[in-house]
């Protein structure tokens, strides 16, 4: 498909963009996916709700990255009660988030220039790690957050997630208890967004609720749009964006109700640790490190925990990537390391551009 245009996946055909606007903006509930760190994912967010916004102003933003204790500084910055600064720290970003927040900031200034009600859709990632540890009977009904049981996921969700689960991390625990524990974790994940947008929709029964979420948990009507129907809400449009480079195979035609050509990003490429890491109360724990990669010159370990890069404490891997995505080429960064009972100090060294 070509960059700037709208197709339908069911068939391959180009959809003027005025009747992508017009159908999605007459439903109860349009989902608008991303890849987190896609710069150019956001712009395309932005482009269309402004132009969903055009055709029906009231409107509800929904966000996958705050959990649900953090609405009431979603609801300070839309009143237009804080700063930028004040914000990010009173959603307590860099740990429930910890991606570039210059990605998502021009998506909450239009929300707070328009009066746009943002609401937090998420639960705390605490939930959704205990979950992938324990398994979702083995948590308390009081420390759900409210999250009913999630409807069994269709067998193709169950094999893309097997397909993911493949390409983590292994541990020592046999596969069939892995994989069911990673499962009911993306289920709850799913479950919990869906019911914040079945529940905004409700409370705004005029609005057109927006959710801003990741591909993973739209694409195929797999995750959340599976749950949405499971509670009873079936008026849904799910729209994509796109990537130029992206195989034509995967336009699969249950894919999504239109997708969006987005070009090849023009961004300089990120820099990289070269490490797989999961998430402690304490830092991230390495626990794969590629050879020849960055970390593996640092002198990382599995099993090494990071608790601060360039001074900065470091909460979840988001964070850890968001840090290591800002170094320049040819720059040091020193990493505080604890292994075992000592702490160290190591520095990523990254290369100078060729």
């Amino acid at each position: 498909m070509l960059v700037g245009q709208w197709a339908a996946p069911a068939t391959g055909a180009t959809i003027p963009a005025a009747r992508v606007v017009r159908d999605a903006s007459s439903r109860q509930i349009v989902l608008l996916a991303e890849r987190h760190d896609a710069a150019e994912h956001h712009r395309w967010q932005l482009h269309t709700i402004a132009a969903l916004h055009g055709r029906h102003p009231a409107m509800v933003l929904g966000f996958e990255m705050f959990p649900r204790r953090a609405q009431p500084a979603l609801d300070r910055w839309v009143r237009g009660e804080s700063t930028e600064a004040e914000f990010l720290a009173e959603s307590d970003w860099a740990s429930v988030w910890g991606f570039d927040p210059e990605l998502y900031l021009p998506l909450f200034h239009f929300a707070r220039m328009h009066r746009i009600p943002m609401v937090a859709l998420n639960v705390e990632r605490k939930l959704v790690d205990q979950v992938a540890a324990e398994g979702w009977a083995a948590v308390p009904p009081e420390a759900r957050e409210g999250v009913s049981d999630p409807t069994p996921p269709r067998p193709e969700y169950l094999a893309e997630l097997g397909a993911v689960l493949r390409d983590h991390p292994m541990d020592a625990e046999p596969d069939v208890t892995r994989h069911q524990r990673f499962v009911e974790a993306q289920l709850v994940w799913d479950r919990a967004m869906a019911e914040g947008l079945v529940a905004t929709a409700r409370a705004e029964p005029s609005a057109l609720v927006v959710g801003i979420i990741g591909g993973g948990h739209v694409e195929r009507g797999f995750g959340v749009p599976h749950q949405l129907h499971a509670l009873g809400v079936r008026d849904v449009a799910v729209l994509l964006p796109w990537d130029e480079p992206r195989d034509c195979a995967e336009l699969v035609p249950d894919l999504a109700d239109a997708v969006f050509g987005v070009a090849a990003p023009i961004e300089p490429r990120r820099a990289e640790m070269g490490i797989g890491v999961k998430p402690r109360d304490d830092g991230v724990e390495v626990v794969s490190v590629r050879s020849e990669g960055v970390g593996a010159r640092a002198g990382l370990r599995p099993g090494d925990v990071i608790a601060r890069a360039a001074g900065v404490p470091v909460v979840t891997a988001a964070s850890l990537r968001a840090i290591v995505g800002r170094q320049p080429p040819g720059s040091w960064l020193p990493l505080d390391v604890r292994r075992g009972t000592t702490t160290r100090r190591l520095v990523a060294r990254f290369l100078p551009a060729p």
